[in-house]
Order: structure tokens, then C-alpha cells, then sequence
């Protein structure tokens, strides 16, 4: 959630949020920028699983702020992503002369819940099979919640988000685009969604 402070012009910074403040895994995926969302125009996301990420922002209500996101997500105003286990990092600039911090916090799955849905995972050849082929099966979210779990962020206890801006909404405009960006990195490599989640690409295959 952003930092809220009445004089725009007096606001102070500080050291209060830096990613030295978080366990970044070490297999982070570091993507530079400055990026450039693909989608012009319209929705951004093109593949399923992109758009379902989409989605959970307009399913928790976060519509409303979702429209200057895509306008930063497009003009270039994120400098990197990096992706960790449970928490996305970026700076974005904004009005100020300085780039904001900006992170998305995922809820990460526990061994168990990973044994068991790679478990599930496992039983059935063409998850595999369109995994490799770098596809996302398009049941696989109704095969985590049978194995009592979720693929996707379901509510604010999975997902949340922090700014060193001072705009209160939350998700802020930064947020929001570096969310989108997530979205397109999501259509180049799926396996990105179980990275955030606990698993990168070379667990989940060794174990399928």
C-alpha cells in the first residue's frame, strides 16, 4: 500500500523500503528495462493464464485503478522486474525526480502443498507435455484446487502490494503496472506463475 503523506513536495523517501529489506531466492529472474508493455491498445495479455492473472485484480476490485497502470505499464515507466519466490520488485517513475519502489507480495506454497499438487501433476503425461511445449494446461487450476490449493492469487491474504509513492490507493498506478507487466512476461514464460509460488521451472519439470 502506498504511503500517504500532505505535502507531495516535502515528502520524504528514506530508507524504509528497499529490496535489501526482503529474502530475494537466488534463482530471482532479473528482466531490465525500461519496459514497454506489447499491448498498445486494449487488454494486456494475450495468452489464458495471462489474462486469468488479469483478472484477479478486477475479481478483488481493483478496477478502478487499473486504467493509469496500463498507461505506465506502456510508456515505459518500469525500469526492471525482478521475480522472486512469493514477491515481484520494481522501481517505476513517477512525478518525482526519484523512482519509486514498488513490490508485489505473493503468498508462496509449502512443500506439502507443492508435494501434493506435483503429485496430482504427475498422474497425467499431457501436463507435462504442454508445459514443455510452453504451454499452461488449461485445467491446471481446477487440479490445484482439488489438491486443496490455488495456481492463482484468490483474495488480498494471497496477494498485496507496497509503494514508496504517496498515492493511499492500493493497488497504487505503480503497482498496477508492474502487475500488467507480470501478465506479459506470463505469455513469454508460464512457468514464471509457479515461480512466484514457491517452484521454478527446473522443480517442477524434474519432478513431472
Amino acid at each position: 500500500m502506498g504511503y500517504w503523506y500532505d505535502d507531495y513536495d516535502d515528502f520524504d523517501y528514506g530508507d524504509d523500503f528497499t529490496l535489501s529489506d526482503y529474502e530475494v531466492s537466488p534463482d530471482t529472474v532479473l528482466i531490465e528495462g525500461p519496459l514497454y508493455a506489447q499491448s498498445r491498445r486494449g487488454d494486456i495479455g494475450s495468452e489464458w493464464w495471462s489474462m486469468a492473472w488479469v483478472e484477479v485484480l478486477q475479481q478483488l476490485g481493483y478496477d478502478s485503478r487499473m486504467q493509469r497502470g496500463k498507461t505506465y505499464a506502456r510508456n515505459g515507466s518500469v525500469k526492471h522486474l525482478q521475480i522472486s519466490h512469493g514477491m515481484v520488485y520494481a522501481e517505476v517513475s513517477g512525478s518525482r525526480y526519484k523512482p519509486y519502489r514498488t513490490a508485489i507480495h505473493l503468498s508462496v506454497l509449502d512443500d506439502e502443498a507443492w508435494d501434493a499438487v506435483l503429485a496430482a501433476l504427475s498422474k497425467q503425461a499431457i501436463y507435462a507435455a504442454k508445459l514443455l511445449a510452453g504451454e499452461m494446461p488449461p485445467d491446471i487450476e481446477t487440479l490445484f484446487q482439488q489438491a486443496g490449493y490455488s495456481l492463482f492469487p484468490r483474495n488480498s491474504r494471497d496477494l498485496n502490494f507496497e509503494c514508496s509513492c504517496p498515492d493511499w490507493g492500493d493497488p497504487c498506478k505503480h503497482a498496477t503496472a508492474v502487475y500488467y507487466l507480470v501478465a506479459e512476461q506470463l505469455d513469454i514464460d508460464p512457468f514464471l506463475l509457479f515461480h512466484l509460488r514457491g517452484r521454478n521451472r527446473e522443480g517442477i519439470l524434474d519432478a513431472l
